[in-house]
């Protein structure tokens, strides 16, 4: 069994007792894979709204959002796990979520296909994931749980990106923007 003692299911936790047996997780798909990250890290899910280029900025970086008078960088996911890009549905969502870098905490929207659910599991219920099929992200996975629909990979925010990948999404934000599609008509 994977060790998730000290997995972001305990971030600002005051009932140590709470976490022992469940795990507290955000669901959500991104292609035809579901995901899940422990939900004390999410700060709020939005609905998948304009997003604003960054010009010049990585392949990696969506763009940035307006969150309540901050700019967010969005990473779109499908880009990250190396997946092609897909025709919108209606069902995009942006997680906001706190990922702890080397030296302070950082928000990041992360664009999925959909979120699922909220869902409680036995830590029991979790398996460590072969390194040879989940790939070179492996650091990322803390393990994986077979649901009754179908499979779930549980990621760590924390783990997700790299330094320099965060650093690169934080810089998103100085860069110049282009125009939304409202102010360039």
């Amino acid at each position: 069994m994977p060790d998730l003692s000290n997995a972001e299911t305990d971030r600002n936790n005051t009932d140590p007792q709470a976490n022992n047996d469940l795990l507290q997780l955000v669901s959500f798909d991104v292609g035809t894979e579901q995901y899940a990250f422990p939900i004390l890290a999410i700060q709020e899910i939005n609905r998948a709204i304009e997003i604003i280029p960054v010009t010049q900025s990585p392949t990696l970086i969506e763009g940035v959002f307006n969150l309540r008078g901050n700019l967010v960088p969005v990473v779109d996911l499908r880009k990250r796990f190396g997946m092609p890009i897909q025709e919108n549905t209606g069902d995009e969502r942006i997680i906001i979520a706190e990922i702890q870098g080397e030296n302070e905490t950082r928000v990041i929207g992360l664009a999925v296909d959909r979120v699922n659910r909220v869902l409680r599991i036995s830590r029991d219920a979790v398996q460590p994931a072969s390194p040879c099929v989940i790939g070179p992200d492996s650091d990322s996975v803390l393990g994986v749980s077979n649901l009754e629909e179908g499979h779930l990979t549980l990621l760590s925010l924390d783990k997700l990106f790299s330094q320099h990948e965060l650093e690169l999404a934080v810089s998103a934000i100085a860069k110049p923007h282009h125009g939304t599609s409202a102010e360039a008509a």
